[in-house]
């Protein structure tokens, strides 16, 4: 019975290291695939890069993962917008293939807040939030 286990052992040893060193190595540019592609402002929620492009008629939210556009469509959500005392909210629709939407007019300014919960298909909601510049 030993000598089963003393054979078995190092077999099992090697199968368990296997797939680490089978695995490709992950690799991803930090720096550049969270960084603004609308020029907006960028949160970072798990995996999924969230960016608020902000114009007094309309606000939008572009969702990546690592750099790769994230589907929007069938996803729901609504907006909170806190400029001084002044607090606006508005519902989110999707809008071409990674962002959603909501009609305007807002009052913007440096330090407004955005608070988001956006539900994508299939998914569970997830809250967002923003500050401007």
């Amino acid at each position: 019975m030993k000598n089963r286990f003393a054979l078995a052992l190092p077999l099992l040893l090697a199968l368990a290291a296997a797939p680490v060193a089978a695995s490709e190595p992950h690799v991803h540019d930090h720096a550049k695939d969270h960084q603004p592609r609308h020029g907006g402002v960028m949160t970072l929620i798990g995996h999924q890069d969230w960016e608020l492009v902000a114009k007094t008629e309309r606000l939008v939210i572009y969702v990546s993962d690592h750099g790769q556009p994230t589907a929007t469509a069938g996803a729901t959500g609504k907006l909170t917008l806190l400029t001084g005392k002044t607090k606006t909210e508005a519902v989110l629709k999707p809008t071409g293939k990674n962002a959603l939407e909501a009609a305007g007019p807002f009052q913007l300014g440096a330090g407004s807040k955005v608070l988001a919960t956006i539900t994508l298909a299939g998914q569970k909601p997830t809250a967002v939030r923003f500050e401007l510049k």
